[in-house]
């Protein structure tokens, strides 16, 4: 048996570096060299936090989980060009996304090739289309951009939801490099906002998934916006599988959209919107136009998006479906199914707040006590007030409705393979209170 400090590779290791071994790991990196290297790979600004920051409470644990070695996050941007995002022709501004993905991929893999030349341990996990397809519905990425760019100061988040760049605005895609390293200096976030709340998102927004307010209809802008995405994928297959024949799918599915599948297959999944983004007129290099003539930025800029005739996809009975017939009707509405199925009674009420409709549950005050028993035993109460959604774990209050439901059984009924009378009659729901709270608590979240 060989030994192993007499095999070639690790005696021309040691040769080359007698240091080498305890080369990986340890070092304290000068944070303005790994901007550079950023800079140097074709990221256009970054900046760099340390994994103890506060902002990554949340998914510290995510992050470590898969990279146990983390200790600095290296986050950076890459420009897109704007008119390409701004267009109406959504195949110009999808080109535009799927390009500037690209990059912010290449870019990352020529840092992390570096840093491993450099023998410091690091990954890059995919600017989006998040591939951890086995925690679906749940959190499917590695580490979740923004919060990150935040705490580099890369810029804050408007009320669209999107990183909005001091200089280059919200035109920007998002990567994050996570190494094995300690840095010299930490980035900090900017000190104010770019955020001009001018409310061009929220007049472009053909779901009305922006409020004036700030408030975010996230199962708007998904249903939607991500139509050909994993949910949007999904409901397609279901009326595949669904349907008798030919004849029968092109009832539910037409050419044209069977055709927009097919590119975003074979090409990349295709954005039905990101008008928030489009209108945008934060940053530096981004206002000018903006501020020397609003009528003509609006003209120019919004009103093709807003005129726009297209197919927009809804929830039936949803608050999107609504905004589109009043404030789009030569939009065409289509109804959709919700694909966000919860798989346990956990990821149900962690969704609810994702798929509240506040409109529909206005004039709604009523606490609601969910007992789940079986597979799962949980306690929960649900809060409508104010046309707000409040979920806290156990019973608080006093409810005004009372239900409990075996846990497999209320899964089931939520994906539509149950169905509620058939789950009352053999008791596998029961509830306590007017009938008419349980249906006030069904249109505020509808599937």
């Amino acid at each position: 048996m060989m030994n192993l400090d007499e095999h070639p590779t690790v005696r021309h290791f040691r040769e080359a570096d007698p240091a080498a071994e305890e080369a990986i790991g340890g070092r304290v990196l000068e944070a303005s060299w790994l901007r550079r290297l950023a800079s140097e790979a074709g990221a256009d600004d970054a900046g760099c936090i340390g994994i103890g920051r506060s902002e990554l409470d949340a998914q510290r644990a995510d992050i470590l989980r898969v990279f146990p070695w983390a200790k600095t996050l290296l986050s950076f941007v890459c420009r897109m060009n704007r008119e390409n995002i701004r267009s109406p022709a959504r195949s110009v501004a999808n080109l535009e996304f799927h390009n500037t993905g690209d990059e912010v991929n290449e870019v990352a893999r020529r840092m992390v090739r570096v840093l491993e030349q450099k023998g410091i341990r690091a990954i890059n996990g995919t600017m989006g289309f998040p591939m951890e397809a086995d925690r679906w519905p749940g959190k499917m990425w590695v580490v979740s951009h923004k919060p990150v760019a935040e705490a580099a100061g890369l810029g804050r988040m408007g009320i669209h939801r999107n990183i909005i760049h001091p200089r280059f605005g919200n035109f920007v895609l998002l990567g994050t490099i996570i190494l094995d390293a300690e840095i010299d200096e930490e980035s900090h976030p900017i000190d104010y906002n770019p955020c001009l709340e001018c409310k061009l998102c929220v007049a472009a927004c053909p779901v009305g998934a922006i409020g004036a307010d700030g408030h975010f209809d996230f199962s708007a802008c998904y249903t939607h916006n991500y139509r050909e995405f994993m949910g949007g994928f999904t409901d397609w297959v279901e009326a595949i599988a669904s349907s008798a024949n030919a004849r029968s799918y092109r009832k539910k599915v037409s050419d044209a959209e069977s055709v927009s599948m097919w590119q975003s297959l074979s090409f990349g999944a295709n954005y039905k919107a990101a008008y928030c983004m489009a209108v945008c007129p934060a940053g530096d290099d981004v206002i000018g136009p903006f501020l020397n003539d609003r009528k003509r930025f609006v003209k120019d800029v919004v009103r093709p998006l807003q005129d726009k005739h297209e197919t927009v996809y809804v929830i039936a009975g949803s608050d999107a479906e609504g905004h589109v017939a009043r404030r789009f009707p030569h939009k065409t509405a289509k109804r959709a199914n919700n694909s966000l199925r919860p798989t346990s009674v956990p990821a149900f009420l962690k969704g609810l707040p994702n798929v509240f409709q506040r409109g529909k549950s206005k004039g709604l005050n009523a606490t609601y006590h969910f007992t789940f028993t079986g597979g799962e035993k949980i306690e929960a109460t649900i809060i409508i007030r104010d046309e707000k959604l409040q979920v806290l774990e156990g019973h608080s209050g006093r409810p005004d409705f009372q239900l409990k439901a075996d846990s497999r059984t209320w899964l089931k009924f939520l994906a539509k393979e149950k169905y509620l009378a058939w789950a009352l009659i053999r008791r596998k729901i029961r509830f306590k209170g007017p009938p008419g709270l349980l249906l006030a608590f069904g249109r505020c979240f509808p599937a």
